[in-house]
């Protein structure tokens, strides 16, 4: 991880044969194309990988959330249960539809905790969005389960988990819909791109539709085009389809390296009984973007976050202080800072977020320390790097 570090013919192939065309909108435009749709063919080719009926490509992960909620029928008002520890377009994308974040813990697998799920789930919840941390699961068959029984839609954001599976199926395939990034720092990657999965028709005509300003997609002219609802614009181009299309072919390599990276090291943690792996329900089943591992206390975990950026052991990070990624920096959503009105802010009651406590999450998340599993690193770039690691870990 990330995909960027493996470009090569095989990308700029692809790309060219779009150029060649010079149509880089990904519908219309029949004769000049000469037959290649880049964007089609990565959907059939990703819903092969994924075991699902139907995908469809769009302009980012972002756009996948939204799209997601809107196919989901998820708008104003709406409960959505989210995780405190995500990436914020998660929350972003809630707010945006008009729907009402209602935050729960996370547990030791750094993902939604179901325990805890149980007792937030109310008959105010109209769906559960439940993300896949830094490239393994959650305890997704557990989370499914109180969906159904509940009677509420389950969307999982896997956009940090492309390649993940619990046992033998594919993450984003347990819910009603699930999404996926493809931006610059993600496995695969398009410099950005996203999608949407499922199987279910009248959700994936929805999704296509609302993705493209409504747009039926029937007929050979777009101009005459039906309009059974209102959407907006999340299409992606040919050139990053393309671009991904090259990628998803490279995927079972790039799980191959990060496997074989994260098996080193964890070896090499077995020597540090203080210092403890992430809980993942399916270890087979990760995608070993990420080395995530426990330290005894939250002052250990700062010191030790602290000495492995002296030691230059770079892409660690101490998630506990994120800007993006956890709750605690998040003052901005807390305090519903927007250019302009949201529909929550006409919503009452409604959570107070400014107050947001989630001490389970907290003391998870302060004794947390991740390392970004890099394709690009050699045999003696990993030595060197668990030298290092073993020095400072040594110490706690």
């Amino acid at each position: 991880m990330p995909g960027f570090e493996r470009f090569d013919d095989a990308e700029r192939k692809e790309v060219q044969e779009v150029l060649e065309t010079g149509v880089l909108f990904r519908y219309g435009f029949d004769a000049a194309r000469k037959g290649r749709w880049k964007a089609l063919e990565f959907e059939k080719a990703l819903s092969a990988r994924l075991g699902v009926q139907y995908c469809h490509l769009c302009s980012s992960g972002t756009a996948a959330l939204s799209i997601a909620l809107a196919a989901c029928g998820i708008g104003a008002g709406d409960e959505v249960i989210v995780p405190p520890f995500t990436f914020v377009a998660t929350i972003e994308a809630v707010l945006l539809a008009g729907a009402i974040p209602v935050f729960t813990e996370i547990d030791e697998t750094l993902c939604m905790d179901p325990d805890a799920l149980k007792h937030v789930l109310s008959p105010r919840t109209k769906a559960v969005l439940v993300v896949h941390m830094c490239g393994a699961m959650a305890r997704i068959d557990e989370i499914a389960a109180l969906c159904r029984e509940h009677e509420v839609i389950l969307i999982e954001d896997a956009c940090q988990a492309m390649g993940a599976t619990f046992h033998g199926k594919a993450l984003g395939t347990f819910g009603h819909m699930g999404c996926f990034s493809f931006d610059p720092v993600k496995t695969l990657t398009c410099g950005e791109g996203g999608a949407v999965v499922c199987d279910d028709e009248n959700r994936y005509l929805t999704a296509a539709r609302y993705a493209d300003h409504g747009h039926d997609h029937r007929g050979g002219d777009r101009g005459l085009e039906g309009h059974p609802i209102m959407g907006t614009n999340f299409r992606i181009s040919e050139l990053n389809a393309a671009v991904g299309l090259a990628q998803l072919r490279k995927l079972d390599a790039f799980l191959k390296t990060q496997r074989a990276h994260k098996g080193k090291l964890m070896d090499m943690l077995r020597a540090f009984p203080k210092i403890t792996p992430r809980r993942i329900p399916d270890e087979a089943g990760d995608s070993a973007t990420f080395f995530s591992f426990f330290l005894p206390d939250e002052t250990s975990a700062r010191t030790t976050a602290a000495a492995l950026s002296r030691k230059g052991v770079d892409s660690c990070f101490y998630w506990y202080d994120n800007n993006w990624h956890y709750h605690r920096q998040w003052d901005h959503l807390k305090g519903l800072r927007s250019p302009a009105r949201l529909p929550i802010m006409l919503s009452a009651p409604r959570p107070d977020y400014q107050g947001l406590r989630l001490p389970q999450s907290d003391r998870i998340m302060g004794r947390t320390i991740s390392m970004l599993i890099k394709l690009s690193w050699s045999d003696d770039d990993l030595k060197k790097r668990m030298d290092l690691m073993a020095e400072v870990f040594s110490q706690v």
